[in-house]
């Protein structure tokens, strides 16, 4: 067990991307530890299959962690055979993270809890099944009610002469907060009318086109005190853009996109500008749409995988706390030497042999 927390910190010391030749004094010492621990991996492989025998139910490979403990000794040789012919092959060092996992083998209550979360999957296939047909129907009435909404902006479709403006109406958190308009057909809450005027140096713009066209042809400086152009007021048609809210994550527009949104409601992380994009875009009562979205997602489903999970911790602890009871039983019949003292680990039991 310490070499495997030893292990652990040597691999979260290392830092591939400063010392990419391993040419510093700190990766060479790391190294030499890593050289250890599999050594010492190794010969515990080696010495289990000489006591246990390699194949067979009751022998070495016949248990499943230690089917793990071999793949990883393997992956391992694997990568020093690559290292000594100047092969780097990266996705096989990628297989170190695995060394951890040999404590699930050391400590039963770790062990009991990973075959839970195993037994747990058959059942939680059921869970999962039921919550793709809710993606799926609540997708299906998003496509349906809000395809191509959130590109609702506004245009501006005025002629003015030397005036360069953008064709759609872009606020200053335009990525973040996009104004999301409604069209004539909707009953959504932002229309035309609630474009916030045009800010200038702080001060709130009054003046428009004529006014602007005025002072230009009389040469005179006119943007001080809030006397600029309030540009925003021409834009007063609302039409269907080309991007979405959020680089184009967050829409509707297919049942891919509408999966997306649907995970991030559930996930009660950024739900509410969502459901206002979609209430500026199209109607104030769609709000029910995400309130039934959350309590089904969200607190049914969730609460429905922790009972599949509390269902299967019981019948999983007693039939791992009877398997250990069935070893411990063969243990001591089989046994000559250590038929008076409980079992130890392989090392110990090696070590009683030879005295």
């Amino acid at each position: 067990m310490m070499v495997i927390l030893l292990n652990c910190v040597t691999l979260g010391m290392f830092q591939p991307c400063e010392d990419v030749d391993c040419s510093s004094e700190r990766c060479q010492i790391l190294q030499v530890f890593d050289d250890f621990i599999f050594i010492f991996f190794a010969m515990e492989m080696v010495v289990k299959m000489v006591a246990l025998g390699i194949f067979g139910k009751q022998c070495y490979l016949g248990d499943t962690w230690n089917r793990l403990d071999f793949f990883i000794v393997m992956a391992g040789m694997v990568e020093y055979s690559l290292d000594l012919q100047n092969i780097n092959l990266s996705a096989i060092r990628t297989v170190r993270v695995l060394r951890p996992l040999k404590a699930i083998n050391r400590v039963p209550s770790m062990r009991i809890l990973v075959n839970l979360l195993l037994d747990t999957l058959p059942m939680l296939g059921n869970v999962l099944l039921l919550c793709f047909f809710v993606f799926f129907i609540f997708g299906i009435i998003g496509v349906q009610l809000w395809a191509g909404l959130l590109r609702n902006r506004l245009r501006n479709f005025s002629i003015m002469c030397n005036i360069s403006l953008p064709p759609y109406y872009q606020p200053e958190e335009d990525d973040e907060m996009p104004f999301i308009c409604s069209l004539s057909g909707d009953n959504g809450i932002m229309g035309c009318h609630e474009i916030p005027p045009l800010r200038d140096r702080g001060h709130e713009c009054c003046l428009d086109k004529e006014d602007f066209y005025y002072y230009n042809t009389i040469r005179q400086e006119f943007n001080v005190s809030g006397m600029c152009v309030n540009w925003n007021q021409y834009y007063n048609i609302c039409r269907t853009s080309n991007t979405n809210p959020h680089k184009g994550a967050i829409n509707f527009d297919n049942i891919g996109y509408a999966w997306i949104v649907i995970f991030q409601v559930i996930t009660l992380e950024g739900w509410v500008e969502i459901m206002y994009y979609v209430m500026d875009a199209h109607s104030f009562y769609n709000f029910i749409y995400f309130i039934l979205l959350i309590i089904v997602g969200s607190f049914f489903m969730i609460n429905l995988c922790l009972v599949v999970i509390a269902t299967q911790f019981s019948e999983t602890k007693q039939r791992e706390h009877q398997l250990m009871q069935e070893q411990r039983a063969l243990y001591f019949s089989s046994s000559t030497v250590a038929s008076y003292a409980e079992p130890g680990d392989c090392y110990e039991e090696i070590f009683q042999y030879v005295l």
